[in-house]
């Protein structure tokens, strides 16, 4: 499994984990009164008035059918209204015939259609004389429940992403259009490498089409800068960043981000029709990003991305197919 799949298997296994027991609670209290739908009602309305670090949305039981055996319980209503109703069509439904006799399981997230926000529905066999009679099914907005970091870092791998199919058919009936960056490229790169290695920038973003760039700092990284290239230009805008120690964390070292701003250079002048259009490098994950004039984009770790030479951009002179999104001229 790739990282994402491993923090919502991490994820699922921790909401599983703190819901098993009280979602078997409420079987029990389900399967005392399950001919006897006023006191079911009842039950279930004292169990969600309980205080937990979960806050459970609505209550309600299904019989082995798909049919809504009870009300449905939420903290300032009992709908008795749509007892009867039939939920067998609803995905998280799909689970029972899967779970190969699991009592308990967590439907996938979806978004409520009144909330608009992402929920979950867990679900518990309710049991008479060792028979399933139904399931209880309780609904919890996911910022509702107690969730955990889960600490899984991004796998270091190359992602290829293909762009808008109108830019891309239209790719070999364009050139690339010299921007002012572009005359004062050299300057740029001196400048940003100095701020990268030395005064806390550990992401950078140059658009080299539209002569901007987007700086994100160590000591505040949830507000990026933006200079435009009067800006960017001028070593003086050093003096508008604290002098910080490269960090020990960062996944590259400091000798690597000149080599990569000048491989930037290189893919920015290389070719008139297949050209870098924006590019950027963050030290603290160590990946590099890519948009080319086709609009494909490019995510790779920084010690690959210096490993490929031009002919693996640009494909042969003749320039017949664009490598970044498989045109064919």
């Amino acid at each position: 499994m790739d990282w994402l799949e491993i923090s919502i298997s991490r994820q699922r296994n921790y909401i599983e984990n703190i819901l098993i027991e009280p979602l078997g609670q409420v079987a029990n209290i389900c399967a005392d009164n399950w001919h006897d739908r006023d006191n079911l009602d009842l039950g279930l309305k004292k169990f969600l008035q309980q205080k937990t670090d979960h806050r459970c949305r609505k209550l309600y039981a299904i019989n082995i059918n798909g049919l809504q055996h009870s009300s449905s319980i939420s903290d300032d209503d009992t709908d008795d209204s749509i007892i009867g109703r039939d939920l067998s069509t609803r995905p998280y439904l799909d689970h029972i015939e899967k779970s190969n006799g699991k009592h308990f399981f967590l439907s996938e997230v979806y978004i409520d259609k009144k909330t608009h926000r992402p929920c979950i529905t867990a679900l518990h066999s309710i049991k008479l004389n060792d028979a399933i009679q139904g399931y209880i099914a309780a609904d919890f907005g996911l910022k509702d429940l107690p969730l955990k970091n889960v600490d899984e870092c991004q796998e270091q791998q190359w992602r290829q992403i293909k762009g808008d199919p109108s830019i891309r058919s239209t790719l070999f009936q364009q050139t690339r259009t010299l921007s002012a960056m572009d005359e004062k490229l050299d300057e740029v790169l001196n400048v940003v490498e100095a701020l990268m290695t030395e005064q806390g920038i550990f992401h950078s973003k140059l658009h080299f089409s539209s002569s901007r760039a987007t700086l994100w700092s160590y000591d505040d990284p949830f507000r990026y800068r933006l200079h435009v290239l009067d800006e960017i230009i001028n070593p003086d805008v050093c003096l508008a960043y604290a002098k910080l120690t490269y960090p020990e964390d960062a996944y590259i070292s400091a000798k690597i981000i000149p080599k990569v701003l000048k491989t930037f250079k290189a893919l920015r002048e290389a070719d008139e029709t297949i050209y870098l259009r924006a590019a950027s490098l963050n030290i603290m994950n160590g990946f590099v990003g890519l948009n080319f004039s086709c609009d494909g984009s490019h995510y790779m770790p920084a010690k690959e991305f210096l490993k490929k030479d031009l002919s693996f951009w640009f494909g042969d002179s003749t320039r017949e197919v664009c490598e970044q999104c498989d045109i064919k001229k």
